[in-house]
């Protein structure tokens, strides 16, 4: 396998990154994950748009995103696969242990990982932790996912793939990886930006293509809905089958179901919907 890093395709068992990076000790550092399919990424334009604005929210330089775009298809090219996560991560760079920033410039990776199609339904929970919806990285797509990994084990502990969160007045935020959506009486809706959620790529089209209405929903929304789905790059829209002890048996229900055809069908016509 080879990854891109400090400006070329290195092998993965020679590339080094130094334990005095940014990203590495205080998590200074944003990432986009782009799905690739036979070699071709999928809204690439969209996520190098939101790597960018990440970049501007947690103060790094602006990345070079046609290096980026150089990196990503050199990576691709190299490695051949069906279906992959493209994942690039730019962060602060070589710096002093702590928090201050050093003046060596920024690290930018980009690495691809094989994956399979991902079922048609899941299970999830629902966590004790909140979303903090005012905080300084709220919606950005940082490398600070340590309680996304406490947040996902405690899923994974109780059958599920994801776990969701509120926000710290209780309202439906998002999952650890994805975005949430319900359907009441035959019509879906899915928690506004304002609400603390990731801007999710996959969320954003969903939208469009949907006519889903975005909407403050309680968090308790989860055991009355009619219906209840994902969206994430690799998930694309996944019904949920059960939130913590409630089955909704019949996922994905109709609508979950129509809106699933869409995105294949909307998703095949366009590769680099922007």
């Amino acid at each position: 396998m080879k990854i891109w890093l400090d400006g070329r395709l290195q092998d993965t068992e020679a590339a080094r990154v130094s334990v005095f990076d940014h990203g590495l000790t205080v998590g200074d550092g944003i990432f986009e994950t782009v799905k690739a399919v036979e070699g071709e990424p999928f809204a690439l334009t969209r996520h190098l748009d939101r790597l960018a604005r990440s970049a501007r929210g947690l103060g790094l330089p602006e990345p070079d995103l046609d290096e980026v775009r150089r990196a990503c298809a050199a990576v691709l090219e190299a490695n051949p696969m069906a279906l992959g996560r493209l994942r690039i991560t730019y962060t602060g760079g070589l710096s002093p242990l702590g928090s201050d920033r050093g003046d060596h410039g920024t690290t930018l990776v980009v690495a691809l990982g094989e994956v399979t199609r991902r079922p048609d339904t899941t299970a999830a929970i629902t966590v004790p932790w909140t979303r903090n919806e005012r905080g300084a990285l709220a919606g950005l797509k940082t490398t600070s996912y340590a309680e996304n990994v406490v947040a996902l084990a405690r899923a994974r502990e109780h059958g599920a793939s994801e776990a969701l969160f509120a926000n710290t007045v209780g309202q439906l935020c998002e999952g650890t990886g994805s975005n949430v959506f319900v359907v009441l009486d035959g019509e879906i809706h899915t928690p506004p930006l304002a609400a603390g959620p990731l801007a999710g790529i996959t969320r954003a089209l969903a939208v469009e293509w949907t006519g889903a209405k975005e909407t403050d929903l309680p968090l308790s929304v989860l055991s009355e809905a009619d219906e209840v789905f994902l969206t994430s790059t690799l998930r694309d829209i996944q019904a949920v089958h059960r939130v913590d002890d409630r089955n909704l048996a019949d996922a994905p229900g109709p609508v979950t179901a129509k809106a699933m055809r869409v995105w294949d069908e909307r998703a095949a016509d366009r590769l680099d919907p922007c």
